[in-house]
């Protein structure tokens, strides 16, 4: 069951959102102004306007990125931050995918939508999080949506790893999603300015356990991960409508092989990706012009740099070594974009027949903004338009329609 470490919660969280008249009003002005609900007096004396808007607001959130949380009555929610950084129920059902065991150690537990989903896997998971305020609605939440095998516990991710290592419990596996903000909230993006610093604590996370799985932003670098990351075993390039929103890092203690790669979108499991850096470096793929059909990789494949990759899996020649597009006479089912080549013409700048299209540059000397405004090319409409530098060096625009 759900429990406490033996730290008491500084409460702050207010039961009386929980009653049903409130609930209801909650459900009723889901789609309200919040601003005019936050300048409002209460409707109900023992709870605040702003708690009602955040409580509002958390409803809506969890409509679109967590509907189990959605459906289930009774959910407490924090503050928006909170929530957008909590992971989205189809990214947390995946890294859940990846791992199993009996123990799971979330040393940074959040909202807790992580926790949940690794309970689905292990026999026990303890939940770690030094805002006890959040932790407490975590608990609470965890109540009910039924979960009985996470313990929650309060405090510093780091000091509670001392007590499992003196104490000597077994953990299969460590959960660690750090912060990504810097002095003032500022974001940051490089590994080493991450909080806890990953790199440097992975002597003191492998002494508890032969696995990690390490939570990154998608902005990370994957070449400056795999140099301060030892014993990388996988890397898991995970996105959402062709947008990539995690990298997951599986780390195993005594690793020293090349990792593998997997690029996958959960809106087309089917199309997943996998491949070593290896196998990426020794492909041959055939170079040439642009045929009947073009590819455009997903965000996912081409954060993973599965380049070569692309066009040996799927019989595919590429247009050029430093521009990452395909083509094909016969139209296949592809992990991305696929368009109809209605007409190829050379780059003459202010001379192009169109005023209203889609535009992309791809290894071309120009950008999509300069492209627009030196051909007065508004957005938008069926035609899409790729500038490109094709394999005998010439620039070319694509015409083309969606297949």
């Amino acid at each position: 069951m759900c429990s406490a470490s033996q730290k008491i919660f500084s409460i702050t969280l207010n039961k009386k959102l929980l009653n049903n008249d409130i609930q209801d009003f909650i459900k009723r002005n889901l789609n309200a102004d919040l601003n005019a609900i936050s300048l409002s007096k209460s409707p109900f004396p023992e709870v605040s306007p702003r708690e009602l808007a955040t409580q509002i607001k958390g409803l809506g959130t969890a409509a679109g990125k967590l509907p189990i949380w959605f459906a289930t009555p009774g959910i407490y929610y924090p503050p928006s931050l909170n929530l957008e950084q909590a992971s989205s129920e189809p990214l947390a059902r995946y890294k859940a995918g990846l791992i199993r065991g009996e123990t799971l150690l979330d040393l940074t537990g959040g909202f807790g939508v992580d926790s949940f989903f690794f309970s689905k896997r292990f026999k026990k998971v303890l939940y770690c999080e030094r805002d006890a305020d959040l932790a407490e609605i975590a608990a609470h939440n965890f109540s009910r949506l039924g979960s009985r095998n996470i313990e929650v516990h309060v405090g510093d991710g780091l000091a509670f790893l001392e007590k499992i290592a003196a104490g000597k419990e077994v953990i299969d596996c460590i959960y660690l999603d750090p912060s990504r903000r810097g002095k003032g909230g500022k974001r940051v993006f490089r590994l080493s300015d991450y909080q806890p610093p990953v790199a440097d604590i992975l002597p003191r996370l492998f002494s508890v356990s032969r696995q990690v799985l390490l939570k990154t932003a998608p902005m990370l670098d994957l070449t400056e991960g795999q140099k301060l990351l030892s014993n990388v075993k996988e890397v898991h390039i995970a996105g959402v409508q062709n947008e990539v929103r995690e990298l997951l890092w599986q780390l195993e203690k005594e690793w020293e092989d090349t990792p593998a790669l997997t690029a996958m979108d959960l809106d087309h499991p089917s199309h997943a990706l996998k491949f070593s850096i290896a196998e990426e470096s020794a492909s041959e793929v055939s170079f040439g012009m642009p045929m009947k059909y073009l590819y455009e990789p997903n965000a996912c494949m081409l954060k993973a740099g599965a380049f070569k990759i692309t066009a040996l899996r799927y019989g595919l020649v590429k247009l050029h070594p430093s521009t990452h597009l395909y083509t094909s006479n016969s139209l296949i089912s592809f992990p991305g974009r696929r368009f109809e080549i209605r007409e190829i013409l050379p780059y003459k700048p202010g001379k192009l027949p169109f005023r209203k299209a889609n535009v992309s540059s791809r290894n071309f000397p120009e950008s999509v903004a300069l492209i627009r405004k030196r051909n007065r090319i508004s957005d938008g409409g069926n035609t899409y338009l790729f500038f490109v530098r094709c394999m005998d060096e010439s620039l070319g625009v694509l015409v083309t329609q969606p297949a």
